[in-house]
């Protein structure tokens, strides 16, 4: 493992655990050629996951971008990082363990909103007009008051 700092390529493992959710093992590294430390993940090798867009061209799974564009969708809202990166996580665990090779942007989309939903009513609405390309304004305010109706329905406003 190169040293991020020296670039030497040798460092010994200080602390090994796993991650919180379980997938990777977080380890704390020192180098040998600087003495600096820094922390690395080790992941399990998967095999390629497709999504195949409304267009049905197919690109690699990228988590990060799915952890960007919720990030957008939460812009100035009170939602922690730590939650966006939860959903991220969910998501691309639901994808990999399916054992799918594929899986659709619509599906992605409906599992985001879903939980956005439950999450922050707002970043749910600006994931969904992207998500939905509301194109008119009879659209947008079709969705926001199924919002409503629903949000009257389980007593939250």
């Amino acid at each position: 493992m190169k040293c991020p700092f020296c670039n030497f390529e040798d460092s010994r493992v200080i602390d090994s655990r796993p991650t919180e959710d379980g997938a990777s093992i977080r380890r704390r590294r020192e180098c040998l050629g600087c003495s600096k430390r820094f922390t690395t993940y080790e992941k399990i090798e998967l095999l390629p996951l497709l999504v195949v867009k409304k267009d049905q061209t197919r690109e690699t799974f990228n988590a990060g971008k799915l952890y960007d564009g919720i990030i957008r969708a939460c812009h100035k809202r009170p939602v922690p990082a730590s939650e966006v990166e939860k959903i991220v996580s969910e998501i691309e665990q639901f994808a990999y363990n399916t054992m799918w090779q594929e899986i659709s942007t619509k599906q992605i989309g409906e599992m985001v909103m879903e939980r956005l939903k439950s999450l922050d009513e707002v970043a749910y609405i600006r994931f969904a007009s992207v998500y939905r390309q509301f194109t008119d304004i009879p659209t947008f305010m079709k969705e926001l008051n199924d919002l409503v109706k629903e949000s009257s329905k389980t007593g939250k406003t």
